[in-house]
């Protein structure tokens, strides 16, 4: 493992950290499988997961540019959205900053998230040619509905995070002051809750509204999987590296 994964066990809490702070925490194949591995192979002591990032981003998202592998990421970001779903102890996202692209999927894919109110929450994908993967296109619609997922999605606008804990994307925005102390408060609270109880109920919930997400997974892979050969995607990573708005042909 890599220092861009940080992991602390403390007092039966396990944290996650991603630590590429120069990057806004962009995600490689290696970080997220370091993090499903963590959670896979986790301890019977411990009692709750925290997953948050160095810096001002949770995570920007994968990390584009030379030596990006798509298919490695997108097995990556799946295994770990698996990996926080399936695992009966209770997951908290701890949204410091940016969550966007497949950095947003994994912040809604946990339990119980919430963010610094500064921050904000991005399905960039369609900015650069690219569908929402990560489990999003199940994970916003389940929590959102179809219409706001559409929005997200389509239009690869930003959502506060006031505006996500508004609409239900997300548990709750704090004030960028508070926000360490309610959550040193909420990890408390779960952290000495009734671990069985809690992991029964996390998983009567999956099954009731989660109950197409590998179908998701599964699909946004074959279909990001196309995407990632066609011109707009080539012009949408070039531009994304150039910082400039893309000019998308439709091919």
């Amino acid at each position: 493992m890599s220092d861009s994964v940080l992991f602390d066990t403390t007092d039966g809490v396990l944290t996650i950290t991603w630590n590429e702070p120069d990057r806004l925490n962009a995600l490689t194949a290696e970080m997220l499988h370091d993090a499903s591995a963590a959670i896979e192979g986790v301890s019977e002591d411990i009692r709750l997961i925290v997953v948050t990032g160095s810096g001002r981003a949770f995570s920007s998202g994968a990390a584009l540019g030379a030596g990006f592998d798509g298919s490695a990421t997108l097995d990556g970001a799946n295994r770990l959205v698996r990996a926080i779903t399936r695992t009966p102890i209770p997951v908290v996202s701890a949204v410091n900053g940016i969550a966007a692209g497949v950095g947003c999927s994994i912040a809604i894919a946990a339990d119980i998230t919430i963010a610094k109110s500064s921050g904000y929450f991005l399905l960039a994908f369609i900015n650069i040619g690219l569908m929402p993967d990560g489990g999003s296109t199940e994970l916003v619609a389940a929590s959102i509905g179809r219409a706001r997922a559409n929005r997200m999605a389509l239009l690869g606008e930003r959502l506060t995070a006031d505006d996500a804990a508004q609409i239900g994307l997300i548990h709750k925005s704090l004030d960028d002051a508070a926000y360490d102390a309610e959550l040193a408060v909420l990890i408390g609270k779960l952290g000495r809750g009734p671990t069985v109880a809690l992991g029964l109920t996390k998983a009567a919930i999956a099954a009731t509204t989660l109950t197409r997400l590998e179908e998701a997974l599964d699909r946004e892979r074959e279909g990001q999987i196309s995407l990632f050969s066609t011109a707009d995607a080539a012009e949408g990573g070039r531009a994304f590296i150039e910082k400039r708005a893309a000019e998308f042909t439709g091919r």
